[in-house]
């Protein structure tokens, strides 16, 4: 393979999981705060498909501001968790930069931009969205679990105007730290962005912060279909 991974600093640390084939489709996934690439390598691994790749790249450590100002791995600042909280513009917006530096060492390596789909839990599925609505390039889609939009009062001016991505949105209905209704208001919000044909939104029952397996299986369902072999 070429190209040199330390020129992407996400990507020199990132756990990746290789295809079991000639790799031609990548997901980049993103974990939520606190967590590590590795809290989902698992997980991922469970629903791996031989041609696909699959990256997780760690957060840097940060100030979090939601939790009295501690360091832990965070993708942007969390200044609260309900839609109309004040957010950390600067720092989403850096952080999609980054993301998007992993999307085009992957087209430089001969995956193209319509083989690669980003995902993520929680901050790591809001920043997902957020990458692929201003992305240059029109991904494969995007898997967002129980998550949000980050800016949303910056769409869809702020969009890079791909109205064809698939979008998996899946949330638990008893989700406490960000409510289903969360999700349901991002979905709604995400018609306005893409075509609404698009937008999938699954609710899981009984359901908290976190996956299940049926949750997964979609996972994979919604992979397969837009990243077949080829």
């Amino acid at each position: 393979m070429c190209g040199n991974n330390m020129s992407v600093p996400l990507l020199a640390e990132a756990v990746t999981i290789s295809g079991m084939e000639k790799e031609t489709a990548a997901v980049i996934f993103l974990h939520g705060l606190g967590d590590s690439g590795h809290g989902w390598a698992d997980t991922l691994t469970g629903i791996q498909l031989p041609h696909v790749k699959f990256i997780c790249p760690h957060a840097p450590p940060i100030p979090v501001t939601l939790n009295m100002k501690s360091m832990m791995p965070a993708w942007f600042d969390l200044m609260g968790l309900s839609p109309d909280c004040q957010e950390d513009e600067s720092g989403i917006k850096k952080a999609a930069d980054s993301i998007k530096a992993i999307i085009e060492h992957e087209v430089k390596n001969g995956i193209p931009p319509h083989r690669i789909m980003l995902g993520g839990f929680s901050q790591g599925g809001a920043l997902s969205l957020y990458t692929a609505l201003t992305c240059q390039h029109q991904l494969a889609g995007v898997v967002a679990l129980s998550c949000w939009l980050p800016l949303h009062r910056s769409f869809p001016s702020a969009s890079s105007g791909h109205k064809n991505i698939p979008i998996l949105q899946c949330h638990g209905e008893m989700d406490a730290m960000i409510p289903a209704h969360f999700g349901a208001m991002t979905a709604e919000k995400l018609k306005f962005i893409v075509d609404p044909q698009m937008i999938t939104f699954k609710t899981y029952p009984g359901l908290p912060h976190s996956s299940c397996p049926q949750e997964m299986a979609a996972v994979k369902e919604f992979i397969e279909k837009y990243l077949p072999r080829i």
